[in-house]
């Protein structure tokens, strides 16, 4: 299509004197999503936007496809309460996964559905966003929400009646559920009401409560959280015997926590004597008092990647700590099991899963010593999720696995024999297209060594089928790892001849928190360089060349496709930025915003400000630059990134560019930045995908 004629967008003369720095930002009215003239701008996307969608080709056929292959389904793995399970499956014919339980074998060992967000909710709108059985298994706290706000209202289940006996309880983003054993009480967290806040604070301001079960909430104990930060996000839980409280404190999304330890022998439960494990130290650390007494410590304090420590619940700070899994100098501890039941007599065993490179590794060490006894075999070269035991203890530990060709699948190891066998596996059969991966490695621009996964047909290496379409993916941030997943979208893209590449790049967690570090606040400018040798890599090695090569991102991907476009405009052919922040000078003020100065750092801050300003990609636009086709994505139920990002970089873009490249706002309703009816997925997925392969001269979707 020739060069769009794009609806008029105001130019405002704002321009504003931060720390010496001139920041114009002329399109400040586009933040405000319910003035009549934003959304007249907006409607008038929506219209480009359709114009553009009716020209590309193949729709039908990949719908057809990605359903096809997302018909495999999903399922986890269990949760365990004495002989009941819990877990989440969806079948290919269901929008949502539902929550499933199977009854004890002396209640006739059925299954059941506990909870179906289409039967809650038939527009499927409606998420289950958390769950969390009682120890015993009597009742079970689950949250819900709608539109994709995240707003998780909590309320609590007779699991064998079905009946509601319990809440809502409004005001319970994001809150772990702690039951005491009794399954009369349990810790929670929940933000404080509107009205004790200030304006424009109602996201923050969270305390640890005490609820007892059918109990008004607004007569809840405030157990915690007073007169500290008001970007805290809180983790409460109670050990099996009911005996031990812990609870820990982010600071937003800070890579540290502190952590305090409370006897509730001891103290009641309405006022715990809390007392200090960690506080004020530059490390993220979790406790647990498992079954043998011991206090477990899982900790990257001095061990960037990880290590597992123990010692006794009266002795729990940092001075006390033994390591019992050390180090280890390449690989990331990402979890472990107890497995210790009666079965295994004097030889307990645990369970350790790592990453190496973004691949999953289990590994089996003796309980007492951490004396490594052997590795447990997996699938492939995959990821591992969920490794978990019973409760109560047991020789068995379950964990789910999936790679870049293996739907969802869950696994069970017996310690009694060493064995693994296949427990649940997807519960829909498809057929998967013939794709290799390949791990490569990279230097980046400092000399850094990157990987980077490869994905193709089979035996069509470069020298064979020459450079072709490439989307290369990347997140950098949170220390987030990007580990190999079943993923229908990258799956219909290569079956269709299409290379797909995903960036290990730093800011993610795949080597560590030094990693993780390496790539935020003031080294933020080191993922975009990772993604664009990446890039380099591609068409170097003849996978693909600029005119071919796509990028794709989300969230805090979306910033860096959105730096990488315009940091480097030559280097790509089509971007797909989806729920993105863009505007790094003023996040702060919008959505969960203030959380995340942690990770980017504050434009009220000097040296700060200059980080931002230099990556900014709505300040980094410049006009006479024939920048890459663009499609924004966004979502206007979403709560955590502001929609007003994409806004505004689609005014500033449309503005600025010399080239016919379309740059198109792609928005949708009642969905928000996470979870969303399989439907609405699919369609997002063939969008994003037909714009890529009209924008990158193929692949061909039939």
């Amino acid at each position: 299509m020739p060069r769009p004629d794009y609806p008029t967008a105001r130019r405002q003369e704002i321009v504003e004197d931060l720390h010496g720095h001139s920041v114009a930002d002329p399109y400040r009215w586009l933040e405000d999503p319910a003035d009549p003239e934003t959304e007249a701008w907006s409607t008038a996307q929506d219209e480009l936007f359709a114009a553009h969608r009716a020209t590309w080709p193949g729709a039908d056929g990949l719908r057809a496809r990605l359903t096809q292959l997302l018909g495999a389904g999903v399922v986890s793995a269990p949760a365990w309460r004495g002989d009941r399970q819990f877990f989440m499956r969806r079948t290919a014919e269901q929008e949502h996964a539902v929550l499933v339980t199977v009854d004890p074998f002396d209640q006739g060992g059925g299954e059941r559905i506990l909870l179906d967000p289409m039967e809650i909710d038939p527009s499927g709108l409606t998420t289950l966003d958390a769950w969390q059985p009682s120890k015993d298994g009597k009742y079970l706290a689950y949250q819900l929400s709608a539109g994709g706000t995240e707003e998780s209202v909590l309320r609590v289940m007779d699991v064998a009646t079905g009946e509601l006996v319990d809440g809502p309880i409004d005001r319970g983003r994001y809150s772990p559920v702690a039951w005491m054993p009794d399954s009369k009480a349990f810790y929670y967290v929940r933000r404080l009401a509107p009205d004790l806040v200030p304006a424009g604070e109602e996201q923050y301001h969270r305390r640890v409560y005490l609820h007892r079960v059918g109990t008004d909430p607004e007569t809840d104990v405030e157990i915690f959280g007073a007169g500290l930060d008001k970007r805290n996000y809180y983790g409460v839980s109670v050990s099996r015997d009911g005996r031990w409280l812990t609870i820990t404190a982010n600071t937003g999304t800070a890579p540290r926590n502190d952590v305090w330890l409370a006897d509730l022998s001891a103290s009641p439960l309405e006022q715990p004597e809390l007392l200090v494990v960690q506080n004020g130290v530059d490390a993220s650390t979790g406790i647990e008092v498992a079954r043998d007494g011991r206090l477990y410590v899982f900790t990257d304090l001095d061990a960037r990647r990880g290590r597992l420590c123990v010692t006794t619940p009266d002795a729990p700070t940092a001075e006390h700590w033994r390591d019992l899994i050390p180090e280890d100098p390449e690989a990331v501890l990402e979890g472990y099991a107890i497995l210790d039941g009666p079965e295994l007599g004097e030889s307990p065993v645990l369970l350790c899963a790592w990453t190496r490179h973004a691949v999953s590794e289990l590994t089996l060490h003796d309980l007492a010593t951490g004396e490594r006894r052997g590795e447990v075999p997996l699938p492939g070269l995959g990821s591992i999720s969920g490794v978990s035991e019973r409760p109560e203890g047991g020789h068995e530990a379950w964990f789910g696995y999936t790679d870049h060709t293996t739907p969802s699948s869950v696994y069970r190891f017996d310690a009694r024999t060493g064995t693994t066998s296949l427990w649940a596996s997807a519960p829909g059969v498809v057929d998967v297209p013939d794709v290799t991966t390949e791990q490569v490695v990279y230097t980046s621009r400092d000399g850094t060594q990157v990987r980077m996964f490869v994905m193709y047909r089979t035996g069509e290496t470069p020298d064979v089928a020459g450079p072709r379409p490439t989307t290369l993916y990347g997140y950098g941030g949170f220390g987030i790892s990007l580990t190999p997943a079943y993923s229908a979208g990258i799956l219909a893209w290569v079956e269709a001849g299409g290379v797909y590449a995903v960036a290990n790049l730093r800011g993610g967690g795949e080597e560590g928190e030094d990693w993780h570090r390496a790539g935020m606040l003031g080294s933020k400018q080191n993922v975009f360089d990772d993604f664009h040798t990446a890039a380099e890599w591609l068409v170097e090695h003849g996978w693909t060349t600029p005119a071919q090569l796509s990028i794709s991102g989300g969230s805090n991907g979306g910033l860096l496709v959105g730096a990488a476009m315009t940091q480097r405009p030559d280097l790509y052919a089509a971007v797909v930025c989806s729920a993105p922040l863009l505007d790094m000078i003023r996040y702060e003020l919008f959505g969960l915003g203030e959380t995340w100065n942690v990770e980017y750092g504050s434009a009220a801050d000097a040296e700060q400000l200059g980080w931002l300003l230099s990556y900014s990609p709505y300040h980094q636009v410049r006009e006479g630059v024939a920048y890459p086709a663009l499609l924004l994505t966004v979502f206007d139920g979403d709560t955590r990134v502001d929609t007003l990002h994409a806004r505004k970089f689609a005014a500033a873009l449309q503005h600025a560019t010399t080239g016919d490249a379309p740059i198109l706002v792609r928005r949708e309703k009642d969905v928000g930045h996470g979870a969303r009816a399989l439907s609405r997925a699919i369609e997002v997925s063939v969008d994003a995908l037909t714009f890529t392969a009209a924008h990158t001269g193929g692949p061909t979707f039939r």
